[in-house]
């Protein structure tokens, strides 16, 4: 089964080949530095899973049922349409399965940890993870990507498939090294009546892009927050796409960037409401705070609206820091950089506080003040 799947995968990556800036999903991002880059495989899976709390199982696909992964995997994220998806399912060595029973009210966020190392050379990793909620379960998944200061490439597919009434809280927390390419599509299946939140938060690598998918059934609610910080040379881009494929469903969505240095930075975000869909209630939202005049922003939000009886807005901010702020803050005896730092990180807090797993939350507040304060040395 994973095997005729690989095989089919990697021929459609024969067919399309790497995208280039003449498509229009990767128009301000070019994928050139990894296309050109020969990596060796990096050895084993690279993912660590924390001992499961009750009521979740962690296996090894290759160890999964036959028939859980004929009917999943693969199924979700297309290695159709999607190239990196197309790479990853044609080279992944093994992956997780984790199972949340139904109607297991798990206490513990569920933890799966990614670690890369270069090596000494060039190395390329293709985690991949297939997450099944079981109906009217309740969980927190965190997903955390690190590595060392090498030259690597990491390319994850996470695959959520939760059951009516479930509800589901995913974290993404990504601080690859500073020379590290990472490419990672999270694709998203909701049921019935199902609460799925998001929050994907990226600090680190050199060239990042971060897909985030989801399909809602009705009566869904759907979160997906995003928080990005980048300076330097960095660049990250974040693709999210909302489908409203039934009625009566709704979605939040809040991305907030931070820009300073050369880096650049890429939101597009797409909401569709299918014609059936009608009574969905839809709003998105992305706002950038761009410190530099060399820092670059595209922010693309779109609407797709098949229906006719619905509540859809949108809406992209792109600014700097206030100045009348900052000379309220130096005239209270603050100095500039603190000042600059307490506003930055005003602006940030909007998403920190929407973390609800404390360590988690303490542990972004400490990387976001430690980024902070290295950019103003």
């Amino acid at each position: 089964m994973i095997e005729r799947i690989r095989q089919e995968a990697r021929q459609r990556f024969g067919d399309v080949g790497f995208p280039t800036t003449h498509d229009e999903d990767w128009r301000f991002t070019s994928v050139a530095p990894i296309s050109r880059t020969t990596f060796v495989p990096a050895g084993g899976t690279g993912i660590l899973a924390c001992p499961p709390p009750p009521g979740v199982e962690i296996s090894k696909l290759s160890e999964a049922p036959l028939e859980i992964l004929e009917a999943h995997l693969g199924r979700y994220a297309s290695y159709q349409t999607n190239a990196f998806v197309a790479l990853n399912t044609a080279n992944f060595q093994d992956g997780l399965l984790v199972r949340i029973a139904k109607g297991a009210v798990v206490e513990e966020p569920i933890h799966l940890a990614f670690e890369s190392s270069a090596n000494g050379q060039p190395s390329a990793s293709h985690p991949r993870t297939l997450i099944l909620a079981g109906a009217d379960s309740h969980a927190t998944i965190i997903e955390g990507y690190t590595g060392n200061s090498g030259h690597y490439f990491t390319n994850p597919v996470t695959e959520i498939v939760a059951g009516d009434h479930a509800v589901i809280d995913h974290y993404k927390l990504q601080t690859e090294g500073a020379h590290a390419f990472h490419v990672s599509t999270l694709q998203v299946q909701l049921g019935r009546d199902t609460n799925f939140r998001s929050h994907s938060l990226s600090f680190g690598g050199a060239l990042v892009r971060n897909d985030v998918n989801a399909v809602l059934s009705q009566g869904c609610e759907c979160t997906l927050n995003g928080l990005y910080l980048v300076g330097g040379e960095q660049h990250i881009d974040n693709h999210t796409s909302i489908d409203h494929a039934k009625p009566h469903a709704a979605s939040h969505e809040l991305y907030k960037g931070i820009l300073e240095g050369y880096s650049s930075a890429v939101f597009n975000g797409k909401i569709l409401v299918r014609k059936d869909a009608q009574k969905t209630d839809a709003k998105q939202t992305n706002k950038n705070l761009v410190l530099s005049e060399d820092a670059v922003i595209n922010t693309k939000p779109e609407l797709q609206i098949l229906a006719d009886d619905v509540r859809c807005t949108h809406g992209a901010t792109i600014g700097q820091l206030d100045r009348e702020a900052i000379f309220y803050l130096q005239s209270r005896g603050i100095g500039l950089a603190d000042a600059r730092n307490l506003l930055i990180y005003a602006f940030a807090r909007d998403i920190v506080d929407r973390i609800k797993v404390e360590p988690l939350r303490e542990r972004l507040e400490q990387l976001l003040l430690e980024k902070l304060h290295g950019t103003r040395r």
